[in-house]
């Protein structure tokens, strides 16, 4: 899919729900509870040798209205796993998060995890895009959080968004063109959109008409493990 075709059809599922930002609530990508924004159930320490991925992101990650073995997080690993790639994808999403919020958690997410991760995945923007925010804003912080990853010697993926173009032509202009450019200046693989494919299809989505469900997650899954598993396939040590 195009990504002019993908901003279309983006547009037509989420008008509704950037509407909603007139209101007195802010809006975001994803609500667990009616108290507003909430942490994706706990994934346990990885205890055992083998590759590890961060899932850094928003809703799109944590697995909102999903089991969670039907999150992003959870339904990569097995597909990895299914490969023959010995590999722990952490669920490190946080619904309803902005680019903003995420780079204040970085830090001590990373000092929570057991070891350093072979991998980071960054999925942020979406609430971003969704409140209106400024995108030299979302691309500072995108670029702030990607370029700490690297501080630290992990390679980092982005997976990335589009805006709706009833925002308007110069901010969608300003806003896609986030994700390409915070992976050309760190040094980043991308994953153009997270939802491409997936979005434009009633059957892979939830009643919400954002989030995908447990097929969509998989159409994803399968979209993107050819990308990961080359990455993670040249970090494989001998032994795992």
């Amino acid at each position: 899919m195009s990504w002019k075709r993908a901003c279309y059809l983006t547009s037509m599922v989420i008008v509704h729900l950037v509407a909603a930002g007139c209101s007195s609530e802010s809006p975001s990508i994803n609500r667990n509870n009616d108290s507003g924004v909430s942490a994706a159930p706990a994934t346990p320490e990885p205890q055992q040798e083998g590759l590890l991925v961060l899932a850094f992101g928003d809703s799109l990650y944590a697995g909102y209205g999903l089991a969670p073995h039907q999150s992003f997080p959870a339904q990569l690993e097995k597909a990895l796993r299914l490969e023959g790639l010995v590999a722990t994808v952490h669920n490190a999403g946080v619904s309803g998060e902005t680019s903003a919020a995420g780079l204040q958690r970085l830090a001590f997410t990373l000092d929570g995890l057991s070891r350093k991760p072979d991998l980071a995945l960054v999925g942020l923007g979406a609430n971003d895009m969704l409140r209106g925010l400024d995108p030299a804003a979302t691309r500072a912080n995108l670029l702030a959080i990607c370029t700490e990853l690297r501080r630290r010697d992990i390679d980092v993926m982005l997976t990335g968004m589009l805006a709706a173009p009833n925002l308007g032509q110069d901010y969608s202009r300003r806003f896609n063109r986030i994700f390409p450019e915070v992976a050309s200046s760190c040094g980043a693989s991308l994953y153009p959109f997270f939802l491409d494919g997936v979005i434009a299809q009633p059957q892979l989505m939830l009643p919400d008409r954002i989030h995908p469900n447990s097929a969509g997650i998989q159409r994803i899954v399968a979209s993107m493990k050819p990308a990961i598993a080359r990455e993670l396939r040249e970090k494989q040590r001998p032994s795992d």
